[in-house]
């Protein structure tokens, strides 16, 4: 699922491509991919793109008669920029955003539909669909250590719960914790001083970081092959080849949708994470699905 760092490369791209433009035709062929009705799809047409953004995960396209788009990627959705007017090619092309300059395309691989697009009227009814984390970018460690200790998580939950935090999802979560030299499952209540310390610091970098190489990517070329696994990656995707700090073999934790990597010998002191106890603290910490997960927003 595109993250921080991919939407952020996205939003790069479609910069210069289409704010200040006007949206001249949006197309849809998937059925279920509009989830919302109270602004006719035809009131964005013909309106100029005067705001791009992102909430969360998600990228949202502002027009001068303030209508929103806003769309989620969800796991398997992609962003492709087309010639103008280009044809709405094969079942997994859901829509298409008609610029002077070209066509954003949708695509969404797999037959699950979980792709969304919102339209919404109005700046202030962004809040429906933000589930309200923190902007880690944006944040110093007092307000980073507040937001992850309201509730006791695991780091792993806590860096990827949307109420907590901000479109960090399950591949920079595991970089991040791997940069930190911290366990996927320590409790955020058992953290020390030093491991704040370290854990806020690892996610500034990791993040910027990421954003800094693909942005530099998007600026150049539009991200037609955004992925959460990228060789640079340090565990992410890694699992049974040599962590790059220290040689030993990536490990995995599966549960329900999610995954994990680790390196046992960096993040763990050597200990594998496999036994019964771990499978009753995933249960009860973990949402079963990631439709769950991004379904959450704080209350």
């Amino acid at each position: 699922m595109p993250e921080l760092p991919d939407i952020a490369a996205y939003l790069t791209a479609l910069e210069p491509r289409v704010l200040g433009q006007p949206l001249q035709a949006v197309r849809i062929q998937g059925l279920f991919l509009l989830r919302t009705v109270d602004s006719p799809i035809r009131e964005a047409e013909g309106q100029r793109v005067t705001r791009l953004r992102r909430i969360g995960k998600r990228i949202a396209l502002g027009l001068e008669n303030d209508i929103w788009l806003v769309l989620h990627l969800m796991i398997a959705g992609r962003l492709h920029w087309r010639a103008p007017a280009a044809k709405l090619a094969g079942r997994n092309t859901l829509a298409a955003f008609d610029f002077p300059s070209g066509s954003l395309q949708l695509t969404e691989a797999g037959s699950k539909r979980r792709a969304s697009l919102h339209l919404f009227r109005g700046e202030s009814a962004l809040s429906e669909i933000d589930p309200g984390g923190l902007e880690v970018l944006d944040c110093g460690l007092e307000a980073f250590r507040l937001a992850l200790t309201r509730e006791n998580r695991t780091l792993k939950r806590a860096l990827t719960d949307p109420r907590i935090l901000s479109g960090i999802g399950n591949a920079y979560s595991d970089e991040i914790l791997h940069t930190a030299r911290l366990s996927p499952v320590q409790l955020t209540s058992r953290l020390t001083e030093a491991d704040w310390a370290q854990l806020y610091d690892a996610a500034q970098q990791t993040l910027n970081t990421w954003i800094s190489r693909l942005g530099t990517e998007a600026a150049s070329n539009f991200p037609e092959k955004v992925t959460a696994f990228r060789p640079e990656m340090a565990v992410h995707g890694r699992f049974n080849q040599p962590c790059p700090r220290c040689g030993s073999p990536i490990q995995r934790i599966q549960f329900a949708d999610n995954e994990t990597n680790y390196c046992p010998t960096c993040q763990t002191g050597g200990k594998l994470l496999a036994d019964r106890g771990l499978s009753r603290l995933l249960k009860s910490d973990w949402p079963r699905t990631l439709d769950e997960l991004e379904a959450l927003k704080r209350r």
